[in-house]
């Protein structure tokens, strides 16, 4: 990526979006505040951002059905914003796509962090040098983060293919929820190991198919890329 890096947030609350803009512009971030569900279904495509700070409660369309569409045809970064702290909803947030999420009130240089560290994720496809992994049935391109699987290209969002990248890359070995944590959130992400779980079970819903190889739950410690 290059030039200056365009965020739209979504929130109904005018004071919150406008805070949050300040602060992301002091960074020398492009803002652009969306204010309702579907206004943001209506602009994300034409202003095209690099990441979405998504409000979870919001009106017309909620947070839930927005991410679940914008996913249907992108895989941008989206950061939920919810005043809601109960698991359930974390879950079902990043179930449905999300890669992070800050739960309301938050401190503005957490969310700043939070946005950097996201972005930087994602900006890293872009100096990966073209590479790929290859297994019966499944080719990881981690140039283009695309995996083709079974003969479909399947363009997972950041973080499921960062995830199944990197148990690809040491077939058979055991690694931890914790492990996997640090290695694809980083240590600023203050989520808990139920991310990784939610994280797994979307990568096996997109992969049904037998083959020589699965991502195996190892009880009592992780997860792990099993090649028979």
């Amino acid at each position: 990526m290059s030039g200056k890096l365009k965020i739209m947030v979504v929130d109904d609350d005018t004071n919150i979006a406008e805070l949050i803009s300040l602060y992301l512009n002091k960074e020398g971030y492009e803002t652009k505040e969306v204010y309702n569900g579907r206004e943001a279904l209506n602009t994300f495509p034409i202003y095209a951002p690099h990441l979405v700070l998504l409000d979870l409660m919001l009106p017309e369309v909620d947070g839930y059905q927005v991410c679940r569409e914008i996913r249907q045809s992108s895989s941008v970064p989206i950061i939920m914003l919810t005043a809601k702290g109960e698991v359930f909803d974390k879950v079902l947030g990043l179930e449905l796509g999300a890669d992070d999420y800050i739960v309301k009130p938050f401190d503005a240089r957490e969310l700043v962090a939070r946005v950097k560290a996201v972005l930087r994720r994602y900006e890293n496809r872009d100096s990966v040098s073209s590479k790929q992994i290859v297994f019966p049935n499944i080719t990881i391109n981690q140039s283009t983060y695309i995996v083709t699987y079974h003969g479909k290209d399947l363009e997972l969002p950041p973080k499921e293919f960062e995830l199944l990248n990197f148990l690809a890359q040491h077939p058979n070995q055991v690694f931890t929820r914790e492990q996997l944590l640090d290695k694809i959130w980083g240590y600023e992400f203050m989520g808990d190991t139920r991310t990784v779980d939610v994280h797994i079970k979307r990568i096996r819903e997109k992969m049904p198919y037998d083959d020589v190889w699965s991502i195996k739950t190892v009880w009592g410690v992780g997860y792990k890329f099993e090649v028979k």
